[in-house]
């Protein structure tokens, strides 16, 4: 049982260029939008969108993802910071005790699912020139992917960990100073996201659901709030004064989003 058990204490930083670290977890945020770009890239082409449309929806897509999570996580999980502290909350750095670059530390899915549907929403009407709901049923098929390696630089930083196994299987995540295993929530995660991730892509080009506009992008917030339902489950609480809590925040914040998945799934359209 002993070999179901791996000691987990990668450094957060890949290496360094002088002053400038350039970490794990930046580093798949970087793989998550490239890929999406090529990935989009594709569906424009077989969707005979013009391919100067891509680079707006990249620029959306980007910002909104990385405002959209910075200020959910703070508005989901810290929101007596986020009315403090509002510049530290959408800046990548802090002023206090000193001035520190620290990155994007802090992001909810959930916040980024909202920043994303409010950018494609203006992306749709201003450029695209098409319904939102045909925007949202093909970027959900690279979001999927891109979650995937969001949670592997969790994986990579120690962070959003599992709960203990009290038993030999699972990560010792020695950089937080423990010496018994855990579940690696992360990597779960990343593995059910890559599931999802080759069934939307599977649908979207074998099938003619993506003629129901809606049909993929409900598909997609069942599977993965689904997911993110049951995995945290095996994870701890992110808010200690909510640990006690019947359901955790970010299963309380994934019910109406199940519910919005199977309304778009299964609503009656016109032909």
């Amino acid at each position: 049982m002993i070999l179901l058990q791996i000691d987990w204490n990668p450094s957060p930083i890949l290496f360094k260029l002088g002053p400038v670290a350039i970490r794990y977890y930046s580093l798949m945020f970087v793989f998550a939008f490239t890929l999406g770009l090529y990935i989009m890239k594709k569906i424009f082409i077989n969707d005979k969108i013009p391919l100067e449309k891509l680079d707006s929806l990249f620029m959306y897509a980007v910002i909104a993802t990385l405002i959209g999570a910075r200020i959910g996580h703070f508005l989901f999980y810290q929101p007596e910071f986020l009315f403090k502290h509002p510049l530290e909350v959408l800046l990548p750095v802090k002023f206090s005790p000193k001035f520190e670059f620290i990155g994007y530390r802090g992001l909810a899915s959930h916040g980024a699912a909202i920043g994303i549907i409010l950018a494609m929403y203006w992306f749709s009407k201003k450029i695209l020139k098409k319904p939102l709901l045909y925007i949202l049923d093909r970027i959900v098929v690279p979001v999927a992917l891109g979650a995937m390696f969001v949670r592997i630089g969790n994986l990579m930083n120690s962070e959003i960990i599992g709960k203990p196994t009290n038993s030999n299987y699972g990560f010792v995540f020695r950089r937080l100073g423990e010496d018994f295993p855990r579940h690696p929530a992360q990597l779960y995660e990343a593995i059910s996201y890559l599931v999802i991730f080759i069934i939307l892509w599977y649908i979207y080009w074998k099938t003619d659901k993506k003629q129901k506009l809606g049909y993929i992008f409900g598909l997609f917030f069942v599977l993965l709030w689904s997911v993110r339902f049951v995995i945290e489950f095996f994870k701890e609480a992110q808010v200690d004064d909510r640990s006690q809590w019947a359901l955790n925040t970010g299963q309380w914040l994934s019910i109406p989003l199940i519910f919005v998945g199977f309304y778009f799934m299964f609503r009656k359209t016109k032909s």
